[in-house]
């Protein structure tokens, strides 16, 4: 097993390793899938996959410590694999990894206070699941006469009225209503802050979290020439494998 000792204690490394563990089983379940497919091997014994804090991943067995070092994954997902459809299958494994991705951070999330799991899961909560990623169901929503066809899991260029609102778009396509009750949810996924509605945010197209323009060093004027918005951390995974 790869070395990937992580201690990570406060919001933001918490979400790091979160968010490393995570691109890491996403590309296992998709870019990798052939490889992923023909790791877990119904022959041999119960295996897991495991997503790593470096943006690896792996099949493999259990650990073998008892209790684990941190929660394990769900044990045995190579034996349904011959016996469901293989889109069935990994929307099975991308579940099951939903869960335990969650389980490890709230582990290491243990001894925050209140606000700090809410702002913890916001910031989780911002991102697609595993899951929705595998079945594109994002894609499928149907919300408050919204034309799921009229944008792309990439994303499309936002209008400059769009820029100008400075409103989140919620997952189903959807923009929030001047009500901060509802703003208080979005936070910003470089610094953390609150959604204020006097700022001007942009969407990442790739993470589909959201920023303040600030943050990332994008203004409105600079926003309307920009066909794909990349976050700093989506755009520096431009060539890795």
């Amino acid at each position: 097993m790869a070395a990937t000792h992580s201690n990570p204690r406060t919001v933001e490394e918490i979400f790091k390793d979160f968010s490393a563990r995570r691109n890491a089983v996403i590309r296992a379940l998709t870019t990798d899938v052939d490889q992923f497919y023909s790791d877990c091997d119904p022959e041999k014994e119960n295996l897991c996959l495991y997503g790593y804090p470096n943006d690896s991943w792996e099949v493999a067995l259990p650990a073998e410590e008892v209790p684990p070092e941190v929660p394990e994954p769900a044990l045995g997902i190579n034996f349904a694999r011959d016996g469901m459809q293989r889109r069935d299958w990994l929307s099975l494994v991308a579940m099951h990894t939903d869960t335990w991705l969650l389980s490890v951070a709230f582990y290491f999330g243990a001894r925050l206070n209140r606000n700090e799991r809410k702002r913890l899961f916001s910031l989780m909560n911002d991102l697609p699941t595993v899951f929705e990623v595998i079945t594109e169901r994002k894609l499928l929503k149907d919300k408050h006469g919204v034309d799921s066809g009229s944008k792309s899991r990439s994303g499309t260029k936002r209008s400059s009225d769009e820029h100008a609102k400075g409103n989140p778009r919620l997952q189903d396509g959807s923009y929030v209503e001047e009500d901060e009750d509802e703003h208080g949810e979005t936070l910003c996924g470089s610094c953390g802050g609150n959604y204020n509605a006097d700022e001007f945010w942009i969407c990442c197209d790739i993470c589909e979290r959201w920023f303040h323009g600030k943050c990332v060093k994008i203004t409105p004027a600079k926003a309307e020439h920009i066909k794909q918005y990349k976050c700093p951390s989506c755009g520096t995974k431009k060539g890795r494998p």
